[in-house]
Protein backbone atom coordinates (compact mmCIF):
# COMPACT_ATOMS: atom_id res chain seq x y z
CA UNK A 1 0.00 0.00 0.00
CA UNK A 2 2.27 2.25 1.13
CA UNK A 3 6.27 1.05 0.07
CA UNK A 4 6.38 3.54 -2.82
CA UNK A 5 6.42 5.76 -0.03
CA UNK A 6 8.74 4.10 2.65
CA UNK A 7 12.01 6.02 2.78
CA UNK A 8 14.63 3.44 3.41
CA UNK A 9 15.84 0.44 2.03
CA UNK A 10 16.02 -1.65 5.31
CA UNK A 11 12.29 -0.21 6.04
CA UNK A 12 10.87 -1.75 2.63
CA UNK A 13 12.91 -4.74 3.19
CA UNK A 14 11.48 -5.36 6.84
CA UNK A 15 7.91 -4.59 6.09
CA UNK A 16 7.89 -7.12 2.77
CA UNK A 17 9.52 -10.32 5.80
CA UNK A 18 7.26 -9.35 8.37
CA UNK A 19 3.91 -9.13 6.05
CA UNK A 20 4.66 -13.02 5.62
CA UNK A 21 4.16 -13.48 9.07
CA UNK A 22 1.61 -11.16 10.65
CA UNK A 23 -1.64 -10.53 9.81
CA UNK A 24 -3.66 -6.79 10.58
CA UNK A 25 -5.55 -8.73 12.90
CA UNK A 26 -2.74 -9.99 15.17
CA UNK A 27 -1.75 -7.61 17.97
CA UNK A 28 1.44 -6.60 17.92
CA UNK A 29 3.80 -4.64 20.73
CA UNK A 30 6.89 -3.29 19.22
CA UNK A 31 10.25 -2.80 21.51
CA UNK A 32 11.14 0.63 21.96
CA UNK A 33 8.84 4.10 21.97
CA UNK A 34 7.38 5.21 19.21
CA UNK A 35 9.23 5.81 15.91
CA UNK A 36 9.27 5.78 11.89
CA UNK A 37 9.10 2.21 11.44
CA UNK A 38 6.17 1.72 13.88
CA UNK A 39 4.16 4.22 12.33
CA UNK A 40 4.79 2.36 8.70
CA UNK A 41 3.24 -0.36 9.97
CA UNK A 42 -0.15 1.10 11.52
CA UNK A 43 -0.56 2.63 8.16
CA UNK A 44 0.08 -0.28 6.66
CA UNK A 45 -3.29 -1.30 8.82
CA UNK A 46 -1.32 -3.07 11.66
CA UNK A 47 -2.34 -2.95 15.05
CA UNK A 48 0.80 -1.68 17.19
CA UNK A 49 1.55 -0.30 20.79
CA UNK A 50 4.86 0.69 21.71
CA UNK A 51 6.73 0.15 25.08
CA UNK A 52 6.93 3.44 26.70
CA UNK A 53 11.11 4.60 27.14
CA UNK A 54 11.64 1.83 30.36
CA UNK A 55 14.97 0.22 30.56
CA UNK A 56 13.96 -3.32 28.93
CA UNK A 57 17.18 -4.55 31.06
CA UNK A 58 15.83 -3.67 34.44
CA UNK A 59 12.10 -3.60 33.44
CA UNK A 60 10.33 -6.02 31.53
CA UNK A 61 6.46 -5.99 32.62
CA UNK A 62 5.60 -4.67 28.83
CA UNK A 63 6.41 -8.04 27.81
CA UNK A 64 4.84 -10.41 30.02
CA UNK A 65 1.17 -9.46 29.10
CA UNK A 66 -0.65 -11.99 27.55
CA UNK A 67 -2.58 -8.90 25.43
CA UNK A 68 -0.01 -9.82 22.51
CA UNK A 69 -0.02 -12.13 19.55
CA UNK A 70 3.92 -10.94 17.87
CA UNK A 71 6.66 -8.73 19.79
CA UNK A 72 8.49 -7.05 17.02
CA UNK A 73 12.16 -5.72 18.24
CA UNK A 74 13.71 -3.46 14.73
CA UNK A 75 17.20 -3.05 16.22
CA UNK A 76 16.84 -3.07 19.87
CA UNK A 77 18.27 -5.81 21.20
CA UNK A 78 22.19 -4.69 20.31
CA UNK A 79 21.17 -1.45 22.82
CA UNK A 80 20.21 -4.14 25.71
CA UNK A 81 23.10 -5.77 27.88
CA UNK A 82 20.85 -8.16 28.99
CA UNK A 83 18.67 -9.44 25.56
CA UNK A 84 18.29 -12.72 27.11
CA UNK A 85 15.86 -11.59 30.29
CA UNK A 86 13.50 -9.75 27.65
CA UNK A 87 13.63 -12.56 25.47
CA UNK A 88 12.93 -14.97 27.86
CA UNK A 89 9.90 -12.92 29.24
CA UNK A 90 7.87 -12.06 26.39
CA UNK A 91 4.60 -13.92 26.46
CA UNK A 92 3.50 -13.37 22.83
CA UNK A 93 3.86 -16.61 20.70
CA UNK A 94 5.39 -14.95 17.53
CA UNK A 95 8.91 -12.70 17.25
CA UNK A 96 9.97 -10.87 14.55
CA UNK A 97 13.15 -9.28 15.60
CA UNK A 98 16.01 -7.33 13.53
CA UNK A 99 19.58 -6.83 14.33
CA UNK A 100 23.46 -5.28 13.12
CA UNK A 101 25.48 -7.96 11.69
CA UNK A 102 28.94 -7.04 13.71
CA UNK A 103 30.94 -5.83 10.50
CA UNK A 104 34.78 -6.96 10.63
CA UNK A 105 35.73 -3.40 8.93
CA UNK A 106 33.84 -1.19 11.46
CA UNK A 107 33.75 -0.86 15.44
CA UNK A 108 30.68 -1.01 17.29
CA UNK A 109 28.00 1.74 17.04
CA UNK A 110 28.50 4.89 19.57
CA UNK A 111 26.94 7.88 19.74
CA UNK A 112 28.91 11.12 20.52
CA UNK A 113 26.02 12.99 21.27
CA UNK A 114 23.39 10.39 23.15
CA UNK A 115 25.12 8.33 25.76
CA UNK A 116 22.00 5.75 25.21
CA UNK A 117 22.19 5.35 21.78
CA UNK A 118 25.12 3.04 21.91
CA UNK A 119 25.31 -0.64 20.93
CA UNK A 120 25.89 -3.05 23.39
CA UNK A 121 25.96 -6.36 21.06
CA UNK A 122 26.31 -6.14 17.07
CA UNK A 123 25.72 -10.02 16.89
CA UNK A 124 26.88 -12.59 14.33
CA UNK A 125 24.37 -14.69 12.93
CA UNK A 126 24.73 -17.61 15.06
CA UNK A 127 25.32 -15.65 18.60
CA UNK A 128 21.34 -14.43 17.75
CA UNK A 129 20.20 -17.71 17.00
CA UNK A 130 21.68 -19.07 20.01
CA UNK A 131 20.10 -16.32 22.11
CA UNK A 132 17.15 -16.91 20.86
CA UNK A 133 17.52 -20.36 21.13
CA UNK A 134 18.61 -20.24 24.70
CA UNK A 135 15.27 -18.20 25.57
CA UNK A 136 12.76 -20.38 24.35
CA UNK A 137 12.30 -19.32 20.44
CA UNK A 138 12.54 -21.43 17.91
CA UNK A 139 13.75 -19.84 14.14
CA UNK A 140 11.31 -20.23 11.38
CA UNK A 141 13.19 -18.00 8.72
CA UNK A 142 15.85 -15.81 8.72
CA UNK A 143 17.24 -13.50 5.99
CA UNK A 144 20.87 -10.86 6.04
CA UNK A 145 20.57 -8.02 3.72
CA UNK A 146 22.68 -5.11 2.87
CA UNK A 147 21.96 -1.41 3.36
CA UNK A 148 24.02 0.53 1.36
CA UNK A 149 25.03 4.02 1.91
CA UNK A 150 25.17 6.76 -0.90
CA UNK A 151 29.14 8.05 0.55
CA UNK A 152 32.52 7.82 -0.99
CA UNK A 153 34.76 5.41 0.61
CA UNK A 154 36.21 1.95 1.09
CA UNK A 155 33.44 1.20 3.97
CA UNK A 156 30.72 2.62 1.57
CA UNK A 157 31.79 0.29 -0.51
CA UNK A 158 31.86 -2.83 1.58
CA UNK A 159 28.54 -2.24 3.00
CA UNK A 160 27.36 -2.28 -0.97
CA UNK A 161 27.77 -6.66 -0.68
CA UNK A 162 28.12 -7.11 3.52
CA UNK A 163 25.38 -7.96 5.29
CA UNK A 164 24.71 -5.42 7.41
CA UNK A 165 21.09 -6.30 9.07
CA UNK A 166 19.72 -10.46 10.44
CA UNK A 167 16.45 -10.82 10.47
CA UNK A 168 14.41 -13.70 11.56
CA UNK A 169 10.93 -14.66 12.31
CA UNK A 170 10.15 -16.92 15.58
CA UNK A 171 8.02 -18.89 17.31
CA UNK A 172 8.02 -19.57 20.97
CA UNK A 173 9.09 -23.14 22.05
CA UNK A 174 5.60 -24.93 23.77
Amino acid sequence: MYEGKIPKKRYKHTLRFLKQFVSEEDRILDLGVENPFSEILKREGFNVSNTSGEDLDLETAAVKSDAYDVVTAFEIFEHLVSPFNVLQDIKARKLVASVPLKLWFASAYRSKTDELDRHYHEFEDWQFDWLLEKSGWRIKKREKFTNPVKKVGIRPILRRFTPRYYLVYAERIK
